[in-house]
C-alpha cells in the first residue's frame, strides 16, 4: 500500500477529531500540488459526507475513480454518497464492484445485502402489486440478501454493521429465533448498542405472562443504560399507562363491595337486607376497600423501582389519558364511599351512585385499550 503524504496524514487526524473544515483546507492545498493523489480525493469526499454534502462527496469519488477505477476506498465513498437519499436503487453495481475488488471485506458485502434487499422488495412489489408482504413473500424477497449477509457475517464476525444488516433482513423474513441470536451477538460485541437493547427489552416485556409492572421495570432498566432512547421512553410510558389503567379495576371492585353489602339488585331468592345497614357493617366495607387499594395499588407502587415511580408522576403531568383514568378511578371510589358511608333507607340513591361510578369507566375502557396497543 502506498504511504500517505504527510499532509494527507495530518488531514486524516483532523477528520478523526471531526474538524472537517480544517481537513478540507489541507487537502485542497495538497490536491493543488498533486491532483493525482487518490487518497486525498477520498478524504475530501468523506469530509463532504460528514458535513452532509453528498453531491460534493460523489464528485470527489468520481475524481478518485478516474485515477484508480478499482480503488476500494473510492468505490465505497461513491456507494456511501449514493445511499444518501434515493441512491440506494442505483448503488448495487458499485457495491458489487467493491466486493469484487475486496472480496474479504465484510462491510461492502453487508451494504450489498442491504441494497439487494431494497431493490428486490421494490421489484417484487411492482411485479405482484403486493404492498403488504406475507411471511412467504418476505422470505422469497430476502433470499439472496440473506445469503450475502451471512457471508458478510462469516467474514466479519466482530462487525457490528454486518450483524445489524443481517438482523434486519432475517427479522423482515420473520425468523425471530435467528433475529434474537443476532441481537445477542450484537450485545456481546457492544453491550450499549441502543437498538439491540431496545429490541431485546421489548421482546422480554411483551412475553406472555409479563405484567404491566414487570414491563415497566424492564423498560426503566433499559433506559438507565440508554437515557436518550426515544423508543424505550415511549414503551415505558405505555407500560406505565397500563399500570394506571389497572387502578380503574380496583375502583370497580370497590364499587362492588358496598353494592354487595346493600344488595342493589335483589331477587326473590336474595332479598336486600334491612335498611339502613348497621354502621359496623358499613365501616367494615370501607376497611375492605382500603385493603384493596393498599395491596392492589399502594404496595405495588412502593415496590416499583425509582425510575418507574418517577415516570408515573411524569406521565400524569404529560398525558391527558393518564389523568383521565386516574380521575375515573377517583370518581368511582368517591361513589363507592358515598354508597358505603351514609345510612341509606332505600336502594334508589346507592343504585344511582353505583351506575354513576361504573358508566364513565365502562364508556372508555375498551377504547383506551386499543389506543394502548
Amino acid at each position: 500500500m502506498t504511504a500517505l503524504h504527510p499532509t494527507v496524514e495530518q488531514a486524516s487526524a483532523l477528520i478523526d477529531f471531526e474538524r472537517y473544515g480544517q481537513a478540507k483546507a489541507l487537502l485542497s492545498g495538497r490536491l493543488a500540488e498533486d491532483p493525482a493523489d487518490v487518497r486525498a480525493w477520498v478524504m475530501v469526499g468523506h469530509c463532504h459526507l460528514n458535513e452532509d454534502e453528498p453531491k460534493q462527496a460523489l464528485e470527489a469519488a468520481g475524481e478518485a475513480l478516474k485515477l484508480a477505477p478499482e480503488d476500494y476506498g473510492a468505490l465505497m465513498l461513491r456507494a456511501l454518497a449514493m445511499t444518501r437519499g434515493e441512491g440506494w436503487r442505483d448503488v448495487e453495481p458499485v457495491l458489487r464492484e467493491a466486493v469484487r475488488v475486496a472480496p474479504e471485506d465484510p462491510v461492502a458485502r453487508a451494504m450489498l445485502a442491504d441494497a439487494v434487499l431494497r431493490n428486490s422488495t421494490i421489484r417484487y412489489a411492482k411485479e405482484t402489486g403486493i404492498t403488504r408482504f406475507s411471511a412467504e413473500d418476505a422470505d422469497r424477497v430476502s433470499q439472496e440478501a440473506t445469503e450475502i449477509a451471512m457471508e458478510a457475517l462469516r467474514l466479519g464476525p466482530e462487525s457490528i454493521y454486518a450483524h445489524e444488516v443481517a438482523q434486519f433482513i432475517v427479522g423482515l423474513a420473520g425468523n425471530s429465533t435467528v433475529s434474537d441470536e443476532l441481537d445477542e451477538a450484537i450485545l456481546r460485541i457492544d453491550p450499549t448498542h441502543s437498538e439491540a437493547l431496545a429490541r431485546q427489552t421489548q421482546r422480554a416485556a411483551e412475553a406472555p405472562g409479563v405484567s404491566a409492572a414487570q414491563a415497566a421495570e424492564l423498560y426503566a432498566g433499559a433506559l438507565a443504560g440508554q437515557p436518550d432512547s426515544p423508543g424505550m421512553r415511549q414503551q415505558l410510558d405505555r407500560a406505565t399507562y397500563r399500570l394506571l389503567r389497572g387502578t380503574r379495576w380496583l375502583a370497580l371492585l370497590c364499587l362492588v363491595v358496598p353494592g354487595a353489602m346493600i344488595n342493589l339488585f335483589p331477587s326473590d331468592g336474595e332479598p336486600s337486607p334491612a335498611l339502613p345497614v348497621p354502621i359496623g357493617q358499613r365501616l367494615w366495607s370501607v376497611v375492605i376497600m382500603a385493603a384493596i387499594w393498599g395491596f392492589g395499588a399502594w404496595r405495588r407502587y412502593r415496590k416499583l423501582r425509582a425510575g418507574v415511580q418517577l415516570n408515573v408522576r411524569s406521565l400524569l403531568r404529560r398525558g391527558r389519558w393518564a389523568r383521565i383514568v386516574v380521575a375515573q378511578s377517583g370518581w368511582a371510589m368517591l361513589c363507592a364511599l358515598m354508597m358505603a358511608g351514609p345510612p341509606w333507607s332505600g336502594l334508589s340513591e346507592p343504585r344511582f351512585l353505583f351506575w354513576a361510578g361504573l358508566v364513565p369507566i365502562a364508556a372508555t375502557i375498551w377504547f383506551d385499550r386499543r389506543t394502548t396497543r
